[in-house]
């Protein structure tokens, strides 16, 4: 009772080893098992050497701490071009690396089922389709049958770890809508969960999906099925009364269906883990090699920095960025020679020709606002496109003046929460863009934004580089409260929370 009041009304802060006692307390001796597309540690040949690398991902920021803290399973799509070296005759192999704090199961999958169900299906397909980002989404027959296929060799995979234990399954995000059906029809006394990291989009936009039915269908074998916002969760119920002849009691936000089984649909505002991150960010990165080439790649001399830590993807707005500053340093020229724009990020899903022309109007873009504004040994935009180690992160969060997040369509966004969880020094401004999911945590210290409103983007520019120091550290400590109250182990807990009651 103590544990259900400190996560509803707050209490003292959530810790690691408070969620390692609510698990067990909830959980008991079941197994804890998470099914991703991405893993967590990904084990790669560099130079004939074996490297392991821990990528930058919001997905991987949030749940890594929570499998340390319970010693789970994590299963996910092993990608690295060493990972078959290190697993065992199970493809099993625990992290992370010299701490073997949990196990990471890799599922193999061939080039073909990449394709269809990876940069098919699931970006080509659902991404769009999620994002309010305007891009027509794809439609492939071949790309949904990879996508089942996908589905099943983890549902496999996840019943073969669990054998006959029981187990508490929770499942990540849209690669694997179809996975909770199949495991209950196989096990229907596993508790199954599913936490959806992007938008569900409204029932108008959904309906022209051609297995909008068995996508649904699938979902609803969830007991639980978390998004990041109540309004995602009402338009995945409106969608629901829509397709399906299923019962909703929206007092309970409960959909009965499979014959009367119930999923429950809650918000659950994702986290991070604020206080590994203002540990991690006092150390020193000076000497690592990818840090000191980022570093040789700004200006020598500036007053203001700001950076967009992104991967390179069409729903970040990142060509709206650009517009902004371009606006802005025309607009306010007296910040020409002064201001820096750092985007940092990875190419992604170059497969899917979007990307493709993102990347080049990206280039395009930069190439102009340099030539236009550049001088001697001064550029005001540097564009470092890339796999972002953690060190990088992390110094660049804590040199900037300004870190902005102009997402056209997000889920959550956690950079702007690393943002704040960074600066211990309790300085720097956040810019972030009214359609996240953050935003509506975020709004009364944030300087909010709408990106496609690229005169006011400008001018929000100059009011953050403006903006006085007692200000910025009067609101930066007021969304750094919030972050380390809401915490990563406090969303854990909630969800968790939530799973046990429906056992």
């Amino acid at each position: 009772m103590i544990l259900e009041y400190e996560i509803r009304e707050g209490g003292s802060m959530w810790t690691k080893e408070k969620l390692k006692s609510l698990l067990k307390e909830r959980i008991g001796d079941d197994m804890f098992v998470v099914v991703s597309n991405r893993e967590p540690y990904v084990h790669k040949w560099k130079q004939g050497k074996l490297t392991v690398n821990k990528p930058a991902s919001g997905l991987i920021t949030a749940m890594d701490p929570m499998l340390r803290a319970c010693d789970g399973v994590w299963i996910a799509h092993g990608s690295g071009s060493a990972d078959r070296k290190v697993v065992d005759e199970k493809d099993r192999v625990r992290v992370p690396p010299g701490e073997d704090l949990y196990t990471l199961r890799r599922v193999w999958l061939s080039k073909e089922d990449e394709r269809g169900y990876y940069y098919g299906f699931s970006n080509g397909t659902f991404w769009p389709l999620c994002h309010i980002a305007f891009a027509r989404p794809s439609f492939e027959a071949g790309d949904w049958e990879s996508y089942k296929r996908v589905n099943r060799l983890f549902a496999d995979a996840v019943l073969e770890e669990i054998g006959d234990k029981k187990a508490f399954v929770w499942i990540q995000d849209y690669h694997f809508a179809l996975l909770p059906q199949m495991l209950k029809e196989s096990r229907p006394d596993l508790l199954v969960a599913q936490f959806w990291h992007i938008p569900w989009p409204n029932p108008e936009i959904f309906r022209i999906c051609p297995w909008a039915v068995e996508i649904l269908n699938g979902l609803l074998g969830n007991d639980l099925l978390g998004f990041h916002i109540q309004m995602h969760c009402d338009n995945f119920i409106n969608t629901v009364e829509r397709h399906l002849e299923a019962r909703v009691d929206r007092e309970k936000s409960t959909i009965f269906h499979h014959g009367g089984v119930g999923t429950k649909v809650l918000a659950f505002p994702i986290s991070v883990d604020d206080r590994m991150i203002g540990i991690d960010v006092e150390k020193d990165y000076s000497q690592n090699d990818i840090v000191i080439d980022a570093m040789q790649a700004l200006p020598s001399e500036y007053e203001h920095l700001a950076v967009g830590i992104d991967r390179i993807d069409y729903t970040k707005g990142i060509p709206e960025r650009l517009r902004a500053v371009d606006r802005f340093l025309e607009k306010y020229p007296q910040m020409i020679g002064k201001f820096v724009y750092l985007q940092m990020g990875a190419l992604s899903r170059i497969h899917i020709g979007l990307y493709k022309d993102l990347n080049d109007e990206i280039t395009k873009m930069t190439e102009e606002i340099n030539w236009k504004y550049g001088m001697d040994e001064w550029n005001p935009v540097v564009l470092l496109r890339r796999n972002l180690t953690y060190p990088e992160v992390l110094l660049f969060y804590k040199m900037a003046d300004i870190c902005i997040v102009s997402s056209l369509h997000d889920g959550m966004n956690l950079v702007a929460k690393e943002f704040v969880s960074s600066r211990n020094d309790e300085d720097g401004v956040l810019m972030l863009s009214r359609f996240t999911g953050a935003a509506r945590e975020l709004e009364d210290n944030a300087v909010i934004i709408n990106p496609y409103d690229i005169e006011g983007f400008a001018d929000a520019i100059y009011s953050a580089v403006t903006m006085p120091k007692s200000q910025r550290v009067e609101k930066m400590k007021k969304m750094r409260e919030l972050v380390a109250e809401n915490n990563i182990y406090k969303w854990g807990a909630s969800f968790i929370s939530e799973l046990a009651k429906l056992a």
